[in-house]
């Protein structure tokens, strides 16, 4: 049996298995992002103030769990115990693992409660959103944080992230394939379609997450135990960090609050949490109001798929100049372009069909790259965060969480202000039967008033957030020689221990849990 694993592991490096974890996830949170809202209005038929409700305590809700989570997670890690009880890296990496075999499954199972109306549609809205998204927080908590612990050079984390982006690229799929099931007359194929896909995710957690532990166990914890021998033969070395007390919740704060980098990076990161996700919850919207007089259905369905799926393997590009010009500059640039392209749509106009077409396609393509790539300057954080307060141990879930907590607001006021200012500028209320009717203001250009008002939108949204952004962005100096110096920091004392030993065994498990990419 042992045998049968091991070939397994021997055909599928860590970086494959690690990335496969991407594709377990986006199969169902793209298919979530894209019909959740319309089948509790269209299907459920939620009213108004339920609605808002339970967008409301889901704002609440969505923006605690994570740094709860990973306070749970990452408490044991702020301390400084006595020499010989310190929590070591490995068993840091484990414990994510075990999370994730067990938090995956579970996440899986509860992107199924949304598709079966099981309560009122108000109650069953709000029960749903927590459920959901207090699981899929764990699972993207414990992923994420992996990113930073079995990795710490720049190159490495690349490597990891651009074998996500492949596996997301490929989840993206259901979203083609979920535009031939969705029907709202008739829910039922829908509904075994999510069931397919969850059973499919359920089943992929559960294997890729026990290759990756015993992966670890076999290759990686051998090495370290070694390491550890020669570190307690070692003589006259002094601890990397003196006995002192746990970190509070408390202190854990104000040390974020002094971390400049860390409060222009969150500042930035909520624009861009706000700008996915209005793309997302309203691009069906500005397919039907914008093009659908002029596009197929058939039309519509692949540049509905194309929008999901080329910012992943766009992405992949992405990361190959994040290499060559460091993320710092390429996310920079990907502001410009997004402002540049905006103007440009706008100075055309609305009437200018095929280029409306890629300008919808493309500004998603790259509000979503620029997504895939802060995970990198997270973890960034996560190495000047464990430098600057000389930590035993990096928090990298609790700083992801940190993170999320000041960040995921965005995603509850995209619906929000979105369906806000489509209702304030055209009348059109889409819990309402029959819209308000307004004065057709644009009567002389024939262009009907809701028309115009999704034009403005699709346009004006990413000037703002790419105007906020640049501005923020040029505040962060977390890149250059100020990035290599926390890197090589954060590098130097792990392998000082065997700096007087054999030279051979320094090279060799200082990178012992990056060895498998």
């Amino acid at each position: 049996m042992g045998r049968r694993v091991w070939s397994w592991q021997s055909v599928f490096s860590t970086a494959v298995l690690y990335g496969s974890l991407a594709l377990f996830t986006s199969i169902l949170h793209n298919v979530f992002l894209l019909y959740y809202v319309q089948t509790f209005v269209s299907v459920y038929k939620i009213d108004k103030v339920s609605f808002w409700i339970g967008e409301s305590v889901f704002l609440i809700w969505n923006s605690l769990n994570d740094p709860l989570f990973g306070w749970l997670s990452d408490r044991s890690f702020l301390s400084s115990p006595q020499s010989g009880s310190q929590i070591t890296t490995p068993e840091v990496v484990l414990k994510r693992l075990k999370a994730l075999s067990t938090n995956g499954p579970l996440f899986s199972l509860s992107f199924l409660a949304f598709w079966v109306a099981w309560a009122s549609p108000g109650l069953q809205f709000l029960l749903c959103l927590c459920l959901y998204d207090g699981f899929l927080t764990m699972v993207d908590l414990h992923h994420s944080a992996l990113l930073a612990d079995l990795a710490v050079s720049a190159a490495d984390r690349t490597r990891l992230n651009f074998h996500c982006s492949v596996f997301s690229a490929l989840g993206s799929f259901s979203v083609f394939l979920s535009y031939s099931f969705w029907d709202r007359e008739d829910f039922y194929s829908f509904r075994v379609f999510c069931v397919t896909l969850a059973a499919f995710s359920v089943l992929g957690f559960f294997l890729v997450s026990r290759l990756l532990r015993q992966r670890f166990q076999k290759e990686v914890l051998p090495k370290l135990d070694e390491a550890q021998t020669l570190k307690d033969l070692s003589v006259g070395h002094a601890p990397l960090t003196h006995p002192e007390k746990p970190v509070t919740i408390g202190q854990y704060i104000k040390q974020l609050s002094k971390h400049k980098n860390f409060l222009w990076f969150v500042s930035m990161n909520l624009i861009q949490v706000f700008h996915c996700h209005f793309n997302s919850n309203f691009f069906p919207l500005f397919l039907e109001h914008l093009l659908s007089d002029n596009i197929s259905a058939s039309t519509g369905s692949i540049l509905l798929g194309i929008s999901y799926i080329a910012p992943h393997l766009n992405n992949l590009y992405f990361l190959t100049l994040c290499q060559r010009y460091g993320v710092y500059q390429v996310i920079r640039w990907l502001f410009m372009v997004k402002l540049g392209l905006s103007v440009a749509m706008l100075l055309a106009g609305a009437d200018h069909i095929y280029l409306l077409c890629i300008f919808i396609a493309s500004n998603r393509v790259f509000t979503e790259g620029t997504c895939k790539l802060l995970k990198l300057v997270i973890t960034d954080l996560v190495d000047e965060d464990f430098v600057v307060n000389k930590r035993q141990q990096a928090a990298s879930a609790l700083l992801f969480g940190m993170v999320a907590l000041l960040t995921k607001p965005g995603q509850t006021f995209a619906p929000l202000i979105g369906t806000w200012l489509l209702c304030a500028y055209t009348g059109y209320d889409i819990f309402e039967r029959e819209p308000v009717k307004v004065p057709d203001v644009a009567a002389g250009s024939g262009t009907p008033p809701l028309r115009l008002g999704c034009f403005y939108m699709v346009v004006f949204v990413p000037i703002t957030c790419a105007l906020l952004q640049l501005a923020a962005w040029s505040r962060f100096t977390l890149h250059g020689r100020k990035l290599q110096g926390i890197k090589t920091l954060r590098q130097g004392p792990s392998t000082a221990t065997l700096s007087m030993s054999r030279p051979y065994e320094l090279e060799e498990l200082s990178g012992a849990a990056q060895r498998h990419f």
